[in-house]
């Protein structure tokens, strides 16, 4: 039965080529989109090397810093708050404290160049698991002896070197001069934490103002040693934050914030709000899930109308078919099968575009260093989404066809 089916499905295809394609390319459009919106979000917060730990790691992103007279003032944590308050967190395995990248400025030939710089210690390269290609990481007593050393990625070595080995050689940077101790794959920008061209430790700041600031361009990655103890840990940070003592506190002597991971920093962000209860990562997903549905309703009304103005016009095969004893039952199934045909094939289109929209944008520089792959995740959600067009643009329009009368069928009265 599925087989005969299946040959009538395709038979039918081929001969109503408008409407066919016409369907073929909502489907497969909507994929796109959809699949591409997908692969950034995974690309961006998905358990991606280096990231390799994240259902046991934390970050310290923002935090609020407030006065009753003076208002607020968000900021990025600085070192001296980080180091005094998060490295000192009991219960926890590790604690990693990082600038974020900035541009840096170096010379080759007379020829200048800019580069991601970020300033590390030597649990950073501890908690990531970088892969390196040649050399090691720089270690914590790089970062407490002040040594000048650096870790860059494949590009920042074919950039300086070209095609030749470069530990051991040297690079200039905003005028500092690094041996460079290791060389790792490039990381993609969208990877807030580990991104960076170049890597070096905190201590080559040119100052050390840092180690003064509440407020500077650092941030914290924590791990725990389990994930269970990851609650315990957001607790423990919250708790340590009633007890911070100020440099100033007619500046500010309140701080809030929340130990999370950059999911629930980016939601938090979105929705303007540092509560401290339920995690803003339902709310962001809720909003997601329904822009998504939403997104989806147009092409599937229209796949809808589309499969009705199909039925009508077969309304005297179908009234055939009713008067030589078929049951609704088998007509529906008959036109289901047709509409999941339709929208397989459909979605197949849909993911060899996006396969090839994901690679063109990852070869065309707009991301920097960004590999899109369509993963098993990724894959998973488009057949969801594959099956859904088929199932609730063909249910509908099949069972008002079903309930046809033989001899108004006939007539081509549908």
């Amino acid at each position: 039965m599925l087989k005969s089916y299946l040959k009538i499905a395709f038979k039918v295809l081929l001969r109503r080529k408008f409407y066919t394609f016409i369907s073929l390319f909502g489907i497969s459009l909507t994929l796109v989109v959809l699949m591409v919106a997908v692969a950034l979000f995974d690309h961006t917060f998905g358990a991606q090397p280096p990231e390799t730990k994240a259902d046991r790691t934390l970050g310290v992103f923002l935090v609020k810093f407030t006065h009753p007279d003076r208002g607020m003032t968000r900021a990025f944590g600085g070192y001296a708050f980080l180091d005094r308050y998060v490295r000192t967190l009991p219960n926890v395995e590790k604690v990693s404290l990082h600038s974020f990248p900035t541009t840096a400025v170096s010379y080759k030939n007379g020829a200048r160049m800019t580069s991601w710089l970020k300033r590390t210690d030597g649990e950073f390269w501890q908690i990531l698991d970088f892969d390196f290609l040649e050399g090691g990481p720089f270690t914590s007593e790089d970062e407490k002896n002040h040594n000048f050393v650096a870790v860059i990625n494949q590009t920042t070595r074919k950039r300086f070197f070209g095609d030749e080995p470069a530990v051991g050689k040297f690079i200039e940077v905003d005028g500092q001069r690094f041996r460079v101790a290791g060389v790792v794959p490039d990381v993609p920008i969208l990877r807030i934490v580990p991104f960076a061209d170049i890597w070096v430790p905190i201590s080559t700041s040119k100052t050390d103002a840092y180690r003064k600031q509440f407020a500077g361009p650092f941030m914290a990655m924590i791990l725990a040693r389990s994930p269970a103890d990851l609650d315990m840990i957001r607790a423990e940070y919250r708790s340590m934050l009633t007890r911070v003592e100020f440099p100033d506190p007619r500046l500010y002597n309140k701080a809030e914030g929340n130990a999370e991971t950059l999911l629930e920093t980016v939601a938090r962000m979105l929705f303007l709000t540092f509560e401290r209860g339920e995690s803003p990562v339902k709310r962001l997903m809720a909003w997601l899930v329904f822009l998504v549905v939403l997104f989806m309703l147009l092409p599937t009304v229209n796949l809808v109308n589309i499969n009705v103005s199909r039925i009508r016009e077969r309304s005297s095969e179908i009234g055939v078919r009713k008067a030589f004893g078929a049951s609704s039952l088998t007509l529906v199934g008959q036109f289901v099968v047709e509409n999941v045909l339709l929208t397989l094939v459909g979605g197949l289109i849909g993911f060899v575009l996006s396969f090839a929209v994901l690679h063109l944008i990852g070869s065309s520089g707009l991301i920097p260093y960004a590999q899109f792959q369509l993963n098993y995740r990724i894959f998973f959600v488009g057949l969801g989404i594959t099956l859904f067009f088929g199932l609730f643009s063909g249910v509908y329009p099949a069972w008002k066809m079903s309930r046809l009368h033989p001899a108004v069928a006939l007539r081509g009265r549908g």
